[in-house]
């Protein structure tokens, strides 16, 4: 029988209240800080404030960006392994909760959903089985192997499963910061929560069978390792889904740079992916993804393999920066400038989502050869020569000199 952590994890529905609290609170105190702003602005005549940049104003230091997921707790059950990174955890991911999953062949992510936030998935290895259920009655079957990805809208109902030999070890992400994967609907769940004769009316099934069903969510069970074929839905007259909800990110042509590669697929690239966009870096070692920003989404990162330097600058004379490893997870604000630098011996591979379907990058050496030397030489103080030799077009990751 599985075994599970005794943690109290919210569901849903709870979650969401909370975060309507919150929020109600929060525009409580923004209506009394705008009061208070005008206010200042009625006394300002009276009492000029000299301003200007870091004139001794406090700001916020920059938050802890780093999270081991791969070393922290979890679940664990004969079926597979789950364990998760939401704000409660890692406060700064605000937008963005992440899993790593594993589930051995025949390992069972039972039927379940989820009210609050869609699902994407990257298989970093083995293979997989997932059902999928469209509110429009369209249905999929279908398998998954490494390097493709996968989204779910949220609510769309799902089931989870790993093939053989290896089974599989996936990294979910979720486009709210506040979601568990430990508070999902399953169907067990809910079924333990129903009465015997609401259950019989609606599933047909008799009373010594409904019995001898789980009396609690199940979550992730043994089940038989599926067969090679995929198999047929129950009810034969369901049309098969014509909007895929998987995409073959490892065979996606990759974009080359002189110190690595890239994948990256917005919705451009994969209709389904309605809220995230996400890539795959490959960075060769002591190579750096170079100085940028992403204007438009805040990035959640994994470490798939290698060790990295990455580094935040948040304005106002702040800066944070640390070290990760395999297993590791990063979260970086939107428009917060940053770089990933590998430190290793290997090739550095790192599994990016962000929370917008279109995705946007600003990269340093695109900026600076979108302005005239002249300017360039300007704001730094250098002759026009120091500036010619500064680059013109984006270098991605550049290798180090």
């Amino acid at each position: 029988m599985a075994l599970r952590m005794h943690i109290n994890y919210p569901r849903e529905t709870e979650m969401d209240e909370q975060r309507t609290n919150r929020l109600t609170r929060r525009g409580m105190f923004e209506l009394g800080s705008a009061a208070g702003l005008i206010a200042a602005s009625a006394l300002s005549t009276a009492q000029p404030v000299k301003a200007g940049p870091q004139s001794g104003r406090n700001f916020e230091p920059l938050p802890d960006f780093k999270y081991s997921l791969e070393g922290s707790g979890g679940w664990e059950g004969p079926g597979g392994s789950a364990k998760e990174v939401t704000v409660a955890e890692f406060p700064v991911s605000r937008s963005i909760a992440g899993v790593s999953m594993r589930l051995t062949p025949g390992g069972l992510r039972e039927l379940h959903w989820h009210a609050i936030a869609a699902e994407w998935a990257y298989i970093v290895e083995g293979r997989c089985r997932i059902t999928v259920f469209s509110p429009n009655g369209q249905a999929e079957v279908v398998d998954f192997e490494q390097g493709d990805i996968w989204y779910f809208p949220k609510g769309y109902p799902h089931s989870l499963q790993g093939l053989a030999p290896h089974g599989t070890h996936f990294v979910l992400a979720f486009d709210n910061g506040q979601f568990s994967e430990f508070g999902t609907f399953s169907i067990t769940d809910w079924f333990a929560q129903t009465s015997a004769a609401v259950l019989a009316q609606n599933t047909c099934l008799r009373p010594d069978v409904i019995a001898r069903l789980p009396k609690k969510e199940a979550y992730i069970v043994q089940g038989k390792v599926p067969a090679g074929e995929l198999p047929q839905f129950r009810n034969k007259q369901i049309e098969t889904n014509q909007s895929p909800h998987k995409y073959r990110m490892g065979q996606q042509n990759v974009v080359s740079f002189e110190g690595g590669d890239e994948r990256i697929v917005s919705m451009a690239d994969f209709p389904a992916q309605s809220t995230l966009s996400c890539a795959v870096l490959r960075i060769e070692p002591g190579a750096i993804r170079e100085l940028h920003w992403h204007p438009t989404a805040d990035e959640w990162g994994y470490v798939l393999e290698g060790n990295a330097e990455i580094a935040v600058f948040g304005a106002h004379g702040r800066s944070k920066k640390d070290n990760f490893q395999k297993g590791d997870v990063f979260f970086i604000d939107q428009g917060f400038g940053h770089y990933v630098l590998n430190t290793g011996s290997s090739d550095l591979h790192v599994l990016l989502v962000f929370n917008n379907p279109v995705y946007q990058q600003i990269s340093l050496s695109s900026w600076l050869g979108a302005n005239p030397t002249q300017l360039i030489a300007d704001n730094f103080g250098l002759s026009n020569a120091a500036v010619d030799n500064m680059p013109k077009e984006l270098m991605g990751m550049v290798k180090k000199s």
